[in-house]
């Protein structure tokens, strides 16, 4: 398939296909009211299935990579769902324990971007942990519509538990060495948010085009923040203003970074809102602040 960037579509659809994505509106009612912005013979149907993940995009790192070791790991969740699993990942050639970093997938559950993500981390000198919250459904099952479905299903509270388990599983794993951050997109950068509340040890907290938690959680924040907006992302930016007060009003330490003409999910590179300068710039951003905050 030829990979299509965000220019070739109307913006309406990917407005349209972020309330899609995001469970807001069903298929059917995409396909509505995507088809008055239909051009050159290409339909509604054709625009969604290009907007689609590919996969395929997504490996900068293999999984037989040499310098990488990677495997699947269960942990406890006690207060959630009792037994979770996530990919676990570590460099090939650690002489030592590393600092860890949790990585949350978006609504879809842990796909081969996000796996692809946690490696690339491994490849940074990190250990990675990318846990699953669809575990309890049988685990992201190979298919994104599918993954959403399941993804519904999930109890928000346990899930929310299962997620916040990883933090302290990585934390206790003999190849870490006690420092951890995080970092999730999408729904994972709003997890990641929370993860930052609910933990005041946590070593930094980097979430992408995640929503805010309230003034209330934000005063809890201790971790520094590394915060990473989409501009065309009206939705997720509505709440800025108001979180960027509460951080200022509580003295948190962040950086924030707008992305001028990019859309949410930018990072994704399985998808035609993949923008690649934005998505390097923003992760070069991340390593270094990764460096900054959980190696020295």
């Amino acid at each position: 398939m030829k990979r299509m960037k965000a220019g070739d579509f109307p913006q309406e659809v990917l407005d349209i296909f972020d309330h899609y994505v995001h469970g807001e509106i069903g298929r059917r009612e995409f396909l509505d009211r995507a088809t008055k912005f239909a051009i050159g013979g290409t339909s509604a149907a054709a625009m969604l299935g290009a907007l689609r993940p590919n996969y395929a995009w997504a490996q900068q790192v293999r999984k037989d990579d040499a310098r990488i070791h990677a495997e699947y790991l269960t942990y406890p969740s006690p207060n959630g769902s009792g037994t979770m699993r996530g990919y676990f990942v570590r460099p090939g050639n650690a002489g030592g324990k590393l600092p860890g970093v949790v990585v949350i997938h978006e609504n879809r559950g842990l796909n081969p971007y996000i796996e692809d993500v946690a490696r690339r981390l491994a490849v940074a000198n990190y250990v990675a942990f990318a846990p699953d919250a669809l575990t309890p459904l049988g685990g992201y099952p190979g298919d994104d519509e599918k993954a959403a479905a399941l993804f519904a299903k999930l109890d928000p509270g346990k899930r929310t538990e299962d997620l916040m388990a990883a933090v302290p599983f990585l934390k206790s794993r003999p190849e870490c060495n006690g420092r951890v951050g995080a970092v999730g997109f999408c729904f994972g950068g709003t997890v990641v948010n929370q993860m930052a509340v609910r933990f005041p040890d946590l070593g930094a907290a980097v979430p992408f085009y995640g929503t805010q938690p309230s003034a209330a959680d934000t005063a809890k924040i201790k971790a520094p923040l590394l915060i990473h907006y989409a501009g065309l992302d009206e939705r997720v930016d509505a709440g800025w203003p108001a979180w960027k007060e509460a951080l200022d009003r509580n003295h948190v330490r962040y950086q924030e970074y707008t992305y001028p003409n990019v859309n949410h999910g930018f990072h994704n590179d399985t998808t035609p809102r993949y923008e690649e300068q934005a998505a390097k710039l923003a992760w070069s951003r991340t390593l270094a602040f990764f460096d900054q905050h959980l190696k020295h």
